[in-house]
This record gives C-alpha cells, sequence and structure tokens, in this order.
C-alpha cells in the first residue's frame, strides 16, 4: 500500500473508492476526533477489536463485513483494536 505522509494509515485510491489501512502498531494518540467534508460509507474488510465512536454516542465495535455511514463534517474516531485494520471508504453517498 502507498503511505500518505503524515496520517496515521497507509491508502490506495481506486476509481470510486479508497483502501486505508491502520497498523496494529499505530499511537493510539494519533486516531483523534475529526470530521470528514463528505458523507462516507466504510466497510471493514480486515480486522478486530476496533471501534467507531460518533459524537455524543458509545464506541461501537466494528465488524468484519459490516459497513457504517459516516454523515459529512460529524465528528467521529476510531479506537485502535488487536490487529490491523482495512476499510473500503465511499465519499459522497446519498
Amino acid at each position: 500500500m502507498a503511505i500518505s505522509t503524515g496520517k496515521p494509515y497507509s491508502q490506495v485510491e481506486e476509481d470510486d473508492y479508497f483502501v486505508r489501512e491502520f497498523s496494529e502498531s499505530v499511537d493510539p494518540m494519533e486516531l483523534v476526533w475529526h470530521r470528514d467534508r463528505e458523507d462516507r460509507e466504510v466497510t471493514i474488510l480486515e480486522g478486530s477489536g476496533w471501534k467507531l465512536q460518533m459524537d455524543n454516542e458509545q464506541p461501537r465495535e466494528l465488524i468484519k463485513g459490516k459497513t457504517y455511514r459516516i454523515p459529512a463534517m460529524e465528528y467521529h474516531r476510531i479506537i485502535k483494536g488487536k490487529e490491523n485494520l482495512l476499510i473500503q471508504i465511499k465519499e459522497k453517498v446519498k
């Protein structure tokens, strides 16, 4: 995978989606609260023990094969798991 400088993940871009990988050795302090400019659908390809926390919600475990919708401009973060996390992201989803 190609490395994205200054980010806690590596990423490969395809035509209408990108695949992002977070290492099991990532520093949890790098996994910060943030907002994205576009609506996103995030599908979990690999990984266990990772969680998604949306603003004002409790963290929920990310399940392999499941797709999560993240609305534009809503604060969220991921919480480190036990192995590498591999996700597929589609933007501008309505």
